[in-house]
């Protein structure tokens, strides 16, 4: 893990609360992310999002992303990375919640391009995992794009398409809907027996860029449930981010 960056953990003036006082337990890197942003009516979405989690709105507005990216450095704290377990495509489907004045992210599904890490995150982690056949390629500065979830999984769902980055790295200013989207430092779940937890996340802040995209297909979202509007998403570009997690808790909610 010789290139992941461990000065992040030096840089925490963007963050919206302190770092946990507990040790981190595991690293990844994020690459070639592209943020793809619909609005979609928030008492359908509040229909398929847990009543333990408020729905965070912007100016009244819910937003639903799907993101395509893949992932280096995925290790528990002090195990190297290890060849195919360690490295993979994934992409997410996610909204945006807040519990006990910690705003956040909940996935409705991440699809990954390795059956040994959706093991691992379903049986250590709760979150809604699923192997897919996924596809990765990087040329001239462009990303394709391809995925595939595994037959007899929740589904089908699939994402094909081409995105590339067309503006400079400007990282959001606070109170903008880009920041809204992206500036998160923890994700929640609740279990079978509706228990919310939360798992807290560091980073740095986000280096976006404004993209471009050619979606070819895109069923992630509807599967879950959502129906996307017939509207082009807003698109943003991040080439790389290191980041640190935490093992989840469980909030007590008054």
């Amino acid at each position: 893990m010789s290139d992941f960056n461990y000065r992040i953990l030096d840089e925490t003036h963007h963050r919206p609360w302190p770092l946990p006082t507990a040790p981190w337990c595991m690293t990844q890197t994020w690459h070639n992310l592209l943020f793809a942003h619909w609005p979609v009516d928030a008492g359908a979405l509040r229909a398929l999002v847990p009543q333990g989690l408020q729905l965070d709105l912007y100016g009244g507005q819910a937003w639903v992303g799907v993101i395509p990216f893949r992932m280096t450095n995925v290790a528990p704290r002090g195990i190297p990375s290890v060849p195919f377990v360690s490295a993979f495509p994934e992409l997410n489907v996610r909204t945006y919640v807040t519990v006990g004045g910690k705003p956040g992210v909940y996935f409705f599904s991440l699809d990954a391009g390795s059956t040994v890490a959706v093991a691992a995150a379903r049986m250590l982690l709760g979150l809604p995992y699923f192997a897919a056949r996924m596809r990765l390629d990087v040329s001239e500065g462009e990303v394709r794009y391809e995925s595939e979830r595994e037959p007899g999984s929740v589904g089908p769902a699939a994402f094909v398409g081409r995105y590339h980055p067309t503006g400079p790295v400007e990282p959001s200013l606070a109170g903008t809907l880009e920041h809204f989207m992206t500036e998160r430092y923890c994700l929640y779940r609740v279990d079978d027996l509706l228990h919310t937890h939360r798992l807290e996340v560091h980073h740095e802040q986000w280096p976006l860029q404004v993209a471009d995209a050619t979606i070819e297909r895109n069923t992630m979202a509807e599967a879950a449930g959502i129906r996307l509007p017939a509207t082009a998403p807003l698109l943003h570009y991040a080439h790389r981010m290191d980041m640190v997690a935490w093992a989840p808790y469980r909030v007590t909610q008054s």
